[in-house]
Formats: structure tokens, C-alpha cells, sequence
């Protein structure tokens, strides 16, 4: 009888890797203004925490039980900024919150010195710095294993007023008919792996207006770092400011976004001030500010499949006998008429051993497969992780 283990050989195994994607919009409605209580002004789709560093943004009430995390939002900006102020509100919240994640995506020089964010990834040659930026948080639910390289965008409304929360009627498309979009336009291919966090890809600034009109003074000018296997957009302040302010907006003295005053930071963003309101608010506050001039966040993400494949000869002499108690009859085997006939057997289960004979893994064939001495059976397993 032949032998019921048999040992696989080195081009018996192989081994590949499958990646799926899947598309991910979130629409500002979900993101701003969808879930308020009645006409109060509190979305109850939004978390905000006792310690105030970040505020959660659900895709529904987050008090119900089908309500599924979709990022966290928070604001921060460096020691050296020039919003920086001990006067400022959670000044040192700001700070702190700036260097923890650039620790964590940017690490550290050779002297220890925690990274700032870098305008264009070249870390080596210095460079302009994002030194105020505010940081968009995805999910894993959302992002799997990464964000997909050069499917990320985030839009923005940048005119001056996006009117109250208590209004679910100020997200339309008076209040976001002027919007800048920021993408990794060159994700696919560009993308940086100098950081401790896996790939990043620089996000560009790009109008977005159904006019065609451009509000920026360099369309594909670079606003942020989005961290694909992370799940992180870092995106600068300027998206928010005009050139007077080192911004990225087309200076404006009339009308569009360069007039309104600031007034309350969840309800008024002025292109003249532009990103400052983030040192005279709090962060939630801040955040508030920001989200509700979410008018779009698009990407696919990516659920890498890595696959070991495992090729199950069984020669023409081998496996022509089951194991099966039921085979034998009376020391007879039961598929044989006569002595003449040749033995054979049906193939219904591959099981996969460790070396010291340890059942691991167990396929089914969808039918059982005849095999005899004339014949020679491949039978290929998939394991998938």
C-alpha cells in the first residue's frame, strides 16, 4: 500500500501576494451638519473628548450601535510657528499634539531632534516646513492595510462663510461653490519611503469649481503628506490662507474669501486670516472649523491577500488505496469485482501536515476525483492570510 503522508519539495510551494481595493467616499454631509438634535446646533455624530486633543467623526449617532468610526480630527503646529503663543488656548496641547505625530511619521534626525513635516519629503535638504497643519485620522475599518497610492483626495470649501450648524440647510452649494481640492496626484508613482511610517505621498492643491475658475496662485502647489499605510492626511493650513499669509490662495480684497471677518470659528473662515483662527480656539473648536468645510474626502483603500499555494502530486503509483475503515470489506476491497481488477480510490480531502504529522489546514475537492494506477492527480491548495 502506498504511503499516506508525502512530503513536498521545494517547486511543490510557491507563494503570492493579491491586492483589493475598495472605493471609500465620505461626503461632508456625513462628515458636518447630517445628525443634529432637532435645531440645536449638537451633532450627535460627533465625539468630543473631556481631554479635548481630538474630536471622533462617526457615520451616524455615534450613541447607536450601527455607528462605525470614520476618522479622528485634531490640529496642531510647531514650537518655532508663528501661531505659536503661551497665551494661546491648549497652546502647548497644540505643540505637544504637532511633535507626537511627527514622532511618529517623520521620526528623528541624527541628533535626536524630532522631524518636522516636510513641504516636499526631501528630507536632506531642509526645504519649507508644514509647521501648521491639522491631521485627518482614518479608521482601519475604513483603510484595511493602506490607503491606496494615488486615489486620495480631500475638498474644501474656502469661501468665507459656511454658515451656522443649527442650519442642516448651510451645506449647499452656495456655502461650497468656491473649493479647493488637495490630491496625491503623483501617488502611484512618487511616493517617499523615508519615513518610519511606512509610504507617503505629497497631497497638491487643485481648484475645484464648476466654472473652471482657479482661486489659486499655483494650481498643483503641495499642501500636505497623505501616510498611506498608516491611514494619516497631514494637510498644511495654507489650503486656508492667501499669499499675504503664506497661503496658497489668489490674494482677494473683495468678496469671495478675502473680506468676511473671522468671528466664530465654527462658523466663519476668512481667507485673509485664513488657518490663524487655530491659535485663538481651542482644538475642538478648531476642528469644528475645519470639518465643516469638508465638502468631499475620496480613496480606495487596499486589503492585501497574501496567498501560499501548494501543488499536490499524487503519481500513478501513489494514493490508490484509501485509508477509509469502509474500503474493506470482509479483508476485501470493495470497489474491486474481481482479483484482476486494479485497485483505485476517490480523492475528497487534501489535509496539510507540520512535520511532526499535525493536521493544519483541511481542503475539500467540490466532487470526489477517481484515481488509479493510470492515472497521475495535481491537485492545487490555496491558503490564504
Amino acid at each position: 500500500m502506498a504511503t499516506t503522508f508525502k512530503s513536498f519539495l521545494n517547486n511543490d510551494v510557491t507563494s503570492n501576494r493579491t491586492l483589493l481595493h475598495e472605493s471609500i467616499p465620505i461626503t461632508g454631509s456625513i462628515v458636518s451638519g447630517t445628525y443634529n438634535e432637532g435645531s440645536s446646533a449638537t451633532e450627535t455624530n460627533i465625539k468630543n473628548f473631556s481631554h479635548g486633543l481630538f474630536q471622533s467623526v462617526y457615520d451616524y449617532s455615534y450613541l447607536s450601535s450601527s455607528a462605525n468610526h470614520i476618522f479622528d480630527l485634531t490640529v496642531g503646529y510647531s514650537n518655532d510657528s508663528g501661531l505659536s503663543a503661551s497665551a494661546n488656548t491648549q497652546n502647548a496641547d497644540k505643540i505637544n499634539m504637532y511633535n507626537q505625530m511627527a514622532q511618529v511619521l517623520m521620526g528623528h534626525d541624527a541628533t535626536g531632534a524630532i522631524r518636522q513635516f516636510d513641504e516636499d519629503g526631501d528630507i536632506s535638504s531642509g526645504g519649507t516646513k508644514l509647521k501648521e497643519v491639522f491631521f485627518v485620522n482614518f479608521a482601519r475599518l475604513l483603510n484595511k492595510d493602506e490607503i491606496k497610492k494615488g486615489s486620495f483626495s480631500l475638498e474644501f470649501g474656502i469661501t468665507a462663510s459656511v454658515g451656522t450648524l443649527a442650519a442642516s440647510a448651510s451645506f449647499d452649494g452656495q456655502n461650497f461653490r468656491t473649493r479647493v481640492k488637495a490630491s496625491d496626484l503623483s501617488g502611484s508613482t512618487s511616493y517617499l519611503v523615508n519615513s518610519p511610517a511606512g509610504d507617503y505621498g505629497i497631497l497638491y492643491a487643485t481648484s475645484s469649481t464648476t466654472d473652471g475658475t482657479t482661486y489659486l496662485t499655483n494650481d498643483q502647489a503641495p499642501v500636505g503628506l497623505v501616510f498611506y499605510q498608516a491611514g494619516i492626511a497631514v494637510v498644511s493650513g495654507s489650503i486656508f490662507n492667501d499669499t499675504a499669509h503664506g497661503g496658497v490662495l489668489k490674494n482677494d480684497t473683495g468678496g469671495e474669501f478675502g473680506t468676511a471677518t473671522l468671528g466664530n470659528p465654527q462658523n466663519k473662515l476668512a481667507g485673509a486670516t485664513g488657518f490663524q483662527f487655530v491659535s485663538g480656539s481651542s482644538i475642538s473648536g478648531s476642528c469644528d472649523a475645519v470639518r465643516n468645510r469638508l465638502y468631499n474626502i475620496s480613496y480606495n483603500n487596499t486589503t492585501e491577500l497574501n496567498s501560499t499555494i501548494y501543488y499536490c502530486r499524487a503519481a500513478h503509483n501513489e494514493f490508490n488505496y484509501s485509508s477509509n475503515p469502509t474500503y474493506l470489506s470482509d479483508s476485501k476491497i470493495r470497489v474491486k469485482d474481481t482479483s484482476l481488477d486494479q485497485p483505485l480510490s476517490y480523492v475528497t480531502t487534501v489535509g496539510l501536515y507540520s512535520a511532526n504529522n499535525e493536521l493544519l489546514a483541511v481542503a475539500k475537492v467540490s466532487e470526489p476525483i477517481k484515481k488509479t494506477p493510470d492515472t497521475e492527480l495535481t491537485l492545487r491548495v490555496r491558503l490564504d492570510y
